[in-house]
């Protein structure tokens, strides 16, 4: 891959794949700087619900509703829809559009005194919707710009700028909140997808051909993951990760300000340090899978995520010793997942068809992002009738046990990308 290269010098200051290829370089950016718009907004907007519209407990559930729903009805139809039109940056470039010019709806009508809690839940849902087109047609366009032997590459590249987010997406989202107020704040997220949608209209990859058989359209990627050894049994554990992770997550904050009297500032500065985990497990993925196989370090994802999230229940006594035990837990967590984003990534890149990656993807997307809202509802009964701390441990070994899915599965004896499925 050598569109453009930088000249040598500049060369060395760049991972080879940024380095050696124009196209992956503008499309790099564009989603770093959309990523970063995402914490910005993750924070200002639920804000803006709280401290300008004076939203309570079941307010606030509504608005996280909205932005989940989308992918529930939505993913599967989507999906459909980009592998018949094809056209995929096209479709990422119109949601990049769309959703920054939603996002701007809100300072508006914040100035002109017009804003409502009806507009914050539209704009979510709407959001949420473009948000579910940009996704399923990413896998494809991904594709379309790394060859096959540099998926870990490119997909470290991603997901490091993601954990990158992590550490300065809250910071920064807090400075914008406390200087611009929330409504404001969004107007920077909204210039990311301006920035997202202009680093798409620069690149032009030659992406691969529609199909057009009718039967069976929108059902056609739930069907090929579920007949897939590979796919099935990844999409059952991390299914079952991302629930007990949302067990574990709907009640950590509470737990750790009420039951371990860490101050919330205090707690965001543990949490964005930890975040830097992440950022460690980006770059030395790509190592690990070339040393023990894609699918092994798939499994050591699969544990090394949830495992962490012991020593929350765990953390007691002195301040000091309940913040280190939170920095590791995070810290590990960031690692763990970015082992199993990184290998699930380039394994669903490498397996699944072109004719049929977007509705794949949407077919994921339905049962991962359908199990998040079960998830909080869970954690929010249990937390209720046992407590707290035993909700927790339920979540962090729940979250492990998810990797009994892969025993008996191809994936830990995948030392190589498999090949594309018929």
């Amino acid at each position: 891959m050598t569109d453009q290269a930088l000249p040598r010098p500049r060369r060395r200051l760049l991972p080879p794949l940024l380095a050696e290829s124009l196209e992956f370089r503008r499309f790099w950016a564009g989603q770093s700087v959309s990523l970063l718009g995402d914490q910005v907004s993750a924070l200002a907007l639920p804000l803006v619900a709280v401290l300008v519209l004076h939203a309570g407990a079941p307010q606030m559930g509504y608005l996280v509703a909205a932005g989940y729903a989308p992918n529930l009805i939505f993913s599967l139809h989507a999906g459909a829809f980009v592998d018949r039109r094809g056209r995929r940056r096209a479709t990422m470039l119109a949601a990049d559009v769309g959703r920054a010019a939603l996002l701007l709806t809100v300072p508006v009508a914040y100035w002109v005194g017009a804003l409502s809690l009806a507009q914050l839940y539209a704009v979510a849902f709407l959001t949420g919707t473009l948000s579910v087109f940009f996704f399923v047609s990413y896998s494809t366009l991904f594709v379309s710009l790394v060859p096959r032997e540099r998926y870990v590459e490119g997909t470290s590249l991603i997901n490091g700028s993601r954990a990158l987010t992590f550490v300065a997406g809250p910071s920064l989202a807090g400075l914008l909140v406390a200087l611009l107020s929330a409504p404001v704040a969004l107007v920077a997220d909204a210039a990311t997808f301006v920035f997202s949608a202009f680093s798409l209209a620069r690149i032009h990859p030659a992406e691969p051909p529609t199909e057009t058989v009718e039967s069976g359209h929108v059902v056609a990627g739930l069907r090929w993951l579920w007949r897939s050894p590979i796919m099935r049994a990844s999409l059952l554990a991390t299914a079952t990760i991302n629930f007990f992770n949302f067990v574990f997550f709907a009640l950590f904050i509470l737990y750790a300000t009420t039951e371990l009297h860490v101050h919330p500032g205090v707690l965001g500065l543990v949490l964005g340090a930890g975040a830097i985990g992440g950022v460690v497990g980006s770059i030395l993925s790509g190592r690990i899978s070339r040393r023990i196989g894609v699918g092994p370090s798939f499994v050591l994802g699969c544990v090394f995520f949830p495992a962490p999230f012991a020593l929350v229940p765990l953390a007691g006594g002195p301040q000091p010793l309940v913040l280190a035990l939170l920095f590791l837990s995070e810290a590990g967590a960031g690692f763990g997942v970015m082992l199993l984003d990184i290998a699930a990534g380039v394994i669903q890149a490498a397996l699944v068809p072109d004719r049929l990656r977007a509705r794949v993807s949407g077919a994921y997307m339905v049962v991962n992002y359908g199990v998040r809202p079960i998830g909080s509802l869970t954690a929010g009964a249990l937390g209720a009738w046992i407590g707290l701390r035993p909700t927790l441990w339920i979540a962090a070994v729940g979250g492990v046990l998810g990797v009994l899915w892969l025993i008996g599965s191809p994936i830990p004896r995948l030392r190589e990308l498999p090949a594309t499925a018929d």
